[in-house]
């Protein structure tokens, strides 16, 4: 009897230890990683997503792009990967690209996706005493005057928040007036920067009158203590938000789904207005700017791509 109880107690031991062993390997669901392809600035997007994983115990494993092709190099690869998906979450940092990615099938439509926060474009100058060519400002078209010959800053127009600006303003001007402005624009021999940070730099420099650039380029370089401003809005004037959506066919679409929430809820915009990676909620107020019609950027936009390439080519 004896005998028999031992081998009783062995054999129950024994199919719960295996039990463990399967727990251990298969982990808690919960604790597998989410892959996001971020193009929020690494800077800012870091302590965002260690709040997550700390408030969810969901490790993140963050993929980030370079600020010569910003975005662009993520929207690329999550097509390139379109049937066989690495990512479960794409954070963007403007409107366009993740509606390409949405059009293409790439991404996921609400309620897997969402806007929030915005930044914009605007036209930096050296904080002092204006000089007389900038007070003529009234639009961006006027940026092709004489009087900015080689003295205008802006990051190369086929990447970023840059390329996606001069891609709505193509509608808003009408195709003949945007072209004459775009070549008016390179015959004034612009500095071609890499990124929005550097147009920023060259004005504070002097190197340069006026730059395009984002607001949250204008902020950072005021709290370095840099002497700059910007002018105040016009009507071509872009609101870039945030975007984030789930990949089609997300390895780990339960763990993109809640960093997804996360990402929209409002401690996180407010987290990032506080860091000045954003500049307000989004559509706060009303506001002068443009307001794009997406569907009609993206219907053109491989044809106004060939012309930028054709007239910035480096």
């Amino acid at each position: 009897m004896f005998w028999v109880l031992r081998v009783r107690f062995s054999w129950i031991a024994w199919i719960l230890g295996i039990a463990w062993l399967g727990g251990f390997g298969c982990g808690n669901p919960d604790s597998k990683p989410v892959v996001v392809y971020c193009a929020q600035d690494q800077v800012y997007a870091e302590s965002i997503l260690a709040d997550f994983t700390q408030q969810t115990g969901i490790p993140v494993k963050p993929v980030y792009d370079s600020e010569a092709i910003k975005t662009v190099g993520l929207v690329n690869r999550l097509m390139a990967e379109r049937r066989h998906p690495n990512a479960d979450v794409f954070w963007g940092n403007e409107e366009l690209r993740t509606r390409q990615l949405i059009a293409n099938g790439v991404l996921m439509t609400e309620p897997h996706f969402g806007v929030f926060g915005q930044r914009r474009r605007l036209l930096v100058i050296r904080r002092g005493p204006m000089n007389s060519s900038l007070a003529t400002i009234r639009s961006w078209a006027d940026l092709t005057n004489q009087a900015f010959f080689g003295r205008l800053s802006m990051a190369f127009p086929l990447f970023g928040s840059t390329a996606t600006h001069l891609l709505a303003l193509r509608p808003h001007w009408g195709e003949s007036n945007w072209v004459v402005w775009c070549r008016a624009l390179i015959a004034n021999q612009p500095f071609l920067e890499e990124g929005n940070s550097q147009v920023v730099q060259r004005v504070a420099r002097g190197e340069a009158l006026v730059g395009m650039t984002d607001s949250d380029d204008l902020t950072a370089a005021q709290r370095q203590g840099l002497a700059v401003e910007s002018l105040p809005l016009m009507s071509e004037t872009l609101y870039l938000p945030n975007t984030v959506a789930i990949v089609a066919g997300a390895p780990n679409p339960i763990g993109a789904n809640r960093l997804l929430q996360h990402l929209l809820s409002k401690p996180v915009e407010q987290q990032l207005i506080a860091l000045g990676a954003l500049e307000s909620p989004r559509n706060e107020t009303k506001h002068l700017g443009l307001r794009p019609n997406w569907d009609v950027v993206l219907r053109d936009m491989d044809a106004a791509n060939s012309q930028l390439m054709n007239w910035f080519r480096k």
